[in-house]
Formats: structure tokens, sequence, C-alpha cells
């Protein structure tokens, strides 16, 4: 390896340490005598000292170079009450490993602000900034957790199809494919596979698979392309999903606010962790109502309803068992009041970040939620089948990576959460 360590391996009681760091140059102060240099790396910025005298006039004229070019540094770690981290590196040799050869397209300091089509235009150079690598840090904790915790549950990770033959979830929200002689399309969906694979008898399965929805839509809460986390789980109703969600939303905010606390810092958020509150859909219509929002039964949660249920349950709100007639066809009514069904949504901070429910597994009753909902069944057909051979109570959810980590970094654009973002006019780079 060309550097000794990260700038967050280092610290005061190192010093007179021979080091070498390697990252690219966030800052230069050249005040005559003395030029600092703040390097950054992935982990953070360390300062580097070159003092005249000290360094040879080579090195002294060496280390003035343009921001943001990669740099090669060696030196001893010197203890300073100065420096913000209680040290500073005395430099002895700098290599400039691949001089800047265009100007920079904008400055990843952030000092002066750059619009985000620009940023995004550039993502390689955007992500060199801080704030943007605060957020994939906090990205990476989210999707570590996510496996560590399911795992632990003896659930068993499992990878399905991207490219299918027909609409996961119909409608005309669907990429078509140039698939030899077939008609195929990008999936809006693992659904399906997951559930396949729970009556194929694998009972607890997870997955983090790329979905895709060809929405006409240029907000910024949707991308076309989006990463989901998705779970189900065999010989299970409703309640056993939401049990698994409780645990993994409450330890992936608790591990944020453990392995991020400097990033959540950089970003100028708190502590996240939370535990999430469930409620009955009927019951959230009613605290709404008496909050000055009225909705009737049947109508779906808007930005504004949302908000409110926020402030009054807190950050992480489940609300299940919402109206049979607005869910997926798929979603089991409820045994004891079929007006409603097995199902719940996750509001994460005013905004669904989850969906899921308990599955309808016996086909005639498949056949009748299609019928009532004035769908024809023989559409359907494939999917009816795999109910046919023993397929066991199952129930299921799915979590939006980027809209987590765009609620947990306290983000405006979902684009800031998506590494290389894809919308409906961006794709490239």
């Amino acid at each position: 390896m060309m550097r000794s360590h990260y700038a967050s391996e280092i610290t005061p009681e190192m010093e007179g340490k021979e080091v070498a760091i390697a990252g690219w140059l966030h800052e230069i102060r050249d005040i005559g005598k003395i030029v600092f240099l703040q390097v950054r790396d992935k982990t953070g910025i360390t300062q580097v000292v070159a003092k005249n005298g000290e360094c040879t006039e080579e090195v002294m004229k060496s280390c003035v170079l343009p921001k943001d070019s990669v740099v090669l540094i060696k030196g001893k770690v010197k203890k300073s009450e100065a420096a913000k981290r209680g040290f500073e590196i005395a430099l002895s040799s700098i290599e400039n490993l691949n001089p800047l050869r265009e100007q920079m397209p904008f400055d990843v300091t952030g000092m002066v602000p750059a619009e985000i089509d620009t940023r995004l235009n550039f993502r390689y150079v955007d992500l060199r900034r801080v704030p943007t690598t605060a957020i994939f840090n906090i990205e990476s904790t989210i999707l570590n957790t996510f496996r560590n915790t399911l795992v632990k549950s003896e659930f068993q990770e499992i990878r399905t199809p991207c490219i299918v033959g027909e609409a996961t979830e119909g409608g005309a929200e669907i990429f078509p494919v140039v698939y030899f002689e077939k008609e195929a399309f990008l999936a809006q969906s693992p659904q399906l596979y997951k559930q396949l694979a729970v009556i194929g008898g694998l009972d607890k399965v997870f997955m983090v698979t790329p979905v895709f929805r060809a929405e006409k839509s240029n907000t910024v809460y949707h991308l076309t392309e989006i990463t989901q986390m998705d779970i189900e789980m065999g010989f299970a109703d409703h309640d056993d999903a939401i049990s698994v969600l409780k645990k993994v939303v409450a330890t992936v905010t608790k591990e944020v606010d453990k392995k991020n606390a400097a990033d959540l810092e950089k970003l100028g958020v708190g502590k996240v962790e939370a535990k999430p509150v469930v409620i009955s859909y009927k019951s959230a219509l009613k605290k709404l109502d008496a909050n000055g929002i009225h909705m009737e039964f049947g109508e779906d949660f808007n930005r504004e309803s949302e908000a409110m249920l926020g402030k009054i349950f807190g950050d992480v709100l489940i609300v299940k068992e919402y109206p049979t007639m607005v869910r997926a066809f798929y979603s089991m009514p409820n045994s004891k009041d079929p007006e409603v069904c097995n199902s719940f949504d996750l509001l994460y901070k005013g905004m669904e970040i989850c969906s899921g429910a308990q599955r309808i597994h016996k086909p005639e009753l498949l056949v009748e939620a299609l019928e009532k909902r004035g769908m024809n069944p023989s559409n359907f057909e494939s999917y009816i089948n795999a109910f046919k051979l023993g397929a066991p109570p199952h129930a299921g959810w799915s979590i939006g990576l980027e809209r987590f980590a765009m609620k947990l970094c306290n983000a405006q654009n979902i684009r800031e959460c998506s590494l290389f973002p894809r919308d409906r006019n961006r794709i490239t780079p």
C-alpha cells in the first residue's frame, strides 16, 4: 500500500512516528515561510505543515499545488494544540501522483455552491465532497446492518432476476427490453420471486436488489432505478413481519448513531436512533381528525397527513391494516374484519419508506380478490398456479434504501442518496 495510515487512524499519541498518507489536496494556505495543506481521504482530513528551514527548498516549492491534486505525503506526526484534531504532520516529502490536466468543474470544499445537476454530471468529483462522502458512509452502515440483523435472525440472502417475462406489478410503469426474440421487462419488484422462494421451502429470505419504475416524474422523491431491501417469511402473518421490521429499523438507526456520528455531524443531523410505534389505519384517521385533518376511510395519506402523523407519534410510525380495496390484490384480508387487510406501511420523518403485507396464499382467495377489483384472473394464471402446490401463509416487506437514507441524512433530493442516479432525464454517468 502507498499509505501507511488513513486520516482517522492517526492520533496525537503517535507523535514522532513516520507516516504516509494519500488522498486529495482539500485546501492549501501559503503564508510564505509556512505552507499548510489539508489532505482528504475517505475517512477525514489531515493537516500537514511544511516549514522553511525544516523542509528543503525543493519540497517547499513542490507542495504548492492546485486544490484537489491527488498526492502521496510522508512526514512525522507532531502534537499541536492549534490543530483541530490535536496533531499535524510535519512534511518530509510530497508526490503529485497525477497532475490535474483540466480545471475542476466546481469547488469540492463547498465554499462556492454548485447546482446538483452540475455535481451529478461530475459525480466522480462530487463524491469527494465531505457531505457526499458522509451520505454514502451512512448508506453502507444501513446495508451492512440490514444484512447482519437478518442473518442473526436466521434469514437467508437470495438473488432474484432483474429481467422478467411479464410486468411484476402491472400498469404502464415498466421498461421493455430487447431479449432475443421474446418480450421482456426490467423488474418492478422481486415480489413474485421472493414468494416462490418461501413456497419452495427457504422459509425466511432477504435480498438487496435494484428495481425499475418507468414513472414520468421529476420530483425530488422519485428515481427510475431504486434499491430495495426486501424480506419474505413463511408461516407468518403481518404482525410477525412487523416485528422483524421494527427490529431492523431500530438496529439500523442505533448503528448509524454509533458508527456514523461524525458523518451525521457533517450533515448537521443529530441522533437518529428511533423505536417504531405501531397503530392501525383507523386509529390514524381518528388522530388526524382530532388534529384538524379529516380523511375518509379508504383515502391514502398525503404529504400533509404523513407529516402530521410524524408530529403526533414521532419519527418512525408503522400504520397497519389499511382498507382492503385500496391495497394490492394479493394482500390478505383480516380474518376478524375483512374490510381491512393485513398490510402496513412505515413512515419515517413524514415519508413512506416501506410497504408490506401478509400475502394471500390460497389460489381461490386470489381469484376472488382479482374479480372484486374488476381484474381478469387469467392474466395472473402463472402467479395463481404457484399457490396450488402447498404454499404456506407468508408475509414480507420492502424498504427503499435511497428514501431511508434521504430521511436519515435530511437530504432535500433523493438523487443525493443514489451513487449514480437514474431519473427521467439522466442515464449518465
